[in-house]
């Protein structure tokens, strides 16, 4: 399902390390299982709260490709709350909420085993044009001096 999110050929090894799995893509909804393993626990041993924040910014950015999915998006800005320890398996359920030619509005909730809230954000993203991948190339910057 990945490859039908995020493109052929684009990897996001950090996605792939935390070992997410997109259940769901589709009309502004997606969906992402997750357990955590050891070295993604906090001291007391639940799940980092980084973990969970990218947990729920993939959510929102798949949920707002799903809509567009020739093209990629970026985090703007996400607010996040815990509401409640995440132990054990976790599901992120992701929603776009608005869109413009340019922007999407989300928001993505992850559930414990039990179904309980653990945590909740909201989060904007910039659509962009997705750019071949390969040698890094960049155009000069136009700085006026006047």
């Amino acid at each position: 399902m990945w490859d039908k999110a995020v493109g052929f050929g684009v990897e996001i090894p950090f996605v792939q390390h935390l070992g997410f799995e997109l259940t769901q893509f589709e009309d502004g909804h997606s969906e992402i299982t997750y357990t955590a393993r050891a070295e993604h626990l906090n001291s007391f041993s639940v799940t980092h709260g980084g973990a969970i924040m990218t947990l729920m910014d993939v959510s929102m950015a798949t949920a707002a490709r799903s809509k567009v999915p020739e093209m990629g998006v970026v985090t703007i800005e996400m607010k996040t709350s815990f509401m409640q320890p995440a132990i054990g398996p976790l599901v992120a359920k992701g929603e776009l909420m608005h869109r413009t030619a340019t922007m999407a509005f989300t928001q993505s909730t992850v559930f414990d085993a039990a179904g309980r809230k653990c945590a909740h954000a909201t989060g904007t993203f910039k659509f962009v044009k997705r750019l071949p991948t390969g040698a890094k190339s960049s155009n000069p910057i136009n700085i006026s001096t006047d």
